[in-house]
Formats: C-alpha cells, sequence, structure tokens
C-alpha cells in the first residue's frame, strides 16, 4: 500500500493519497487546499484517483474539492450528515479570516460500514461523531485515517457547529479503541500515533 502525506492549506491540515501499489488505483482523503500540490504527488508516483473522500465538512479538509474534481473526474465522499457544510465553506473559511470556495454536491453518501474498495485495497467506513455529527475515520487493516477524530496526545474540538464533547469521547472509546493497539493512527493534523499509544497516554481518554 502506498500512503502519502501532505500538508495542505494555511491551517495545515494532513491531506492522504493512499494508492493501491499493484493497481496505481488511489484514493485522496480530505483535500483540504493545494490542488497543484496533490496532483504533482499523485503523478509522480502514477496513480489515478478513484474517489476523493472527506473525513468531514470543515474547510480546510474539503476546500479542494471542486479543483479536484475537476482535474481528475473523481467521485466525492462525504458522510450525508456533513454535506451540508459543502455550502458553508466560503462563510465558515471567513470565520477565520481565510477563503474557501464551496464544493460541489457529493457524488457518494458513506455510512458506517460502508465499504470503499479501489485497487486491492478496502477501507472500512467507520461513523465517529463528536468533531462533526458526520465525522468518520477510514481502516484498513493496521491503519487508521482518523480525520479530526483522534490527534497525537489530544482529540478533535467540539466547539463547532455540530461538535459535541461527550459524543466525540464516545465516538473514540467504542468505536476507535476497539482497533488494534498496533493501528497507526493518520490524524488530520500533526503527526501519527497508534492506538495503543493514546490509550496510555492521552489525557482526554485515560
Amino acid at each position: 500500500m502506498i500512503i502519502k502525506k501532505l500538508e495542505v492549506g494555511p491551517i495545515m491540515a494532513n491531506c492522504f493519497i493512499v494508492g493501491c501499489e499493484s493497481t496505481k488505483e488511489a484514493v485522496v482523503i480530505d483535500p483540504g487546499d493545494d490542488p497543484d500540490k496533490i496532483l504533482m504527488k499523485l503523478a509522480e508516483s502514477e496513480l489515478k484517483v478513484k474517489y476523493l473522500i472527506n473525513t468531514h465538512g470543515h474547510f480546510d479538509h474539503v476546500s479542494a474539492n471542486k479543483r479536484m474534481k475537476k482535474a481528475t473526474g473523481a467521485p466525492i465522499a462525504i458522510h450525508p450528515e456533513d454535506e451540508p457544510m459543502f455550502n458553508e465553506l466560503s462563510n465558515s473559511a471567513k470565520m477565520f479570516g481565510l477563503e474557501s470556495e464551496n464544493s460541489p454536491p457529493a457524488d457518494i453518501h458513506l455510512n458506517d460500514g460502508d465499504e470503499v474498495k479501489f485497487g486491492e485495497i478496502t477501507l472500512k467506513v467507520i461513523h465517529t461523531p463528536g468533531h462533526s455529527k458526520g465525522g468518520i475515520c477510514l481502516y484498513t487493516k493496521g491503519h487508521l485515517f482518523a480525520g479530526d477524530t483522534l490527534f497525537a496526545g489530544s482529540i478533535g474540538r467540539t466547539d463547532l457547529p455540530g461538535g459535541d464533547f461527550d459524543t466525540l469521547i464516545s465516538s473514540v472509546k467504542q468505536k476507535v479503541f476497539a482497533l488494534d493497539d498496533d493501528t497507526v493512527v493518520y490524524t488530520g493534523h500533526g503527526p501519527e500515533t497508534t492506538i495503543g499509544r493514546e490509550k496510555a497516554t492521552n489525557p482526554f481518554l485515560r
């Protein structure tokens, strides 16, 4: 499996390219900005994008949806409860003194338990509300793409519309922590971590 991490946009969100080594099919997880940078990284690895996946609808994770879809033709996928944010991206970014363009509508709705298949890789959708109502994580054995659900030593903020602290804690403890301790967690901001490390040391979850 090919995994490429890029920090995109002024808030430095993590965008991940996940590709199948044998077929060269790939997904882009959280194309938050800098589409040219993402497209260049795809070209370097000779990967063809099958899906554009948003772990949630906040502008710093979806702002390049429109430009990436235009460039690749790949469908946009998100949990249905976060799709309404697509029409508010410009206003949301302005609250932070930034700019964003609204996203085209989703082509695919991802719900808990769904599977995203590309090449020889399957990502399982885990609905983890709390940071937002429609937040999801994407899991394949040994790897979890967590969006803003879980960070190294922290959790996603819950003070934005649709956020709820108790719901987020429940999502992590009941769903994320059910995975193997050696699962690598690729976070929406900052460095990677593991399930075991967060169980042992995360101050919000001990």
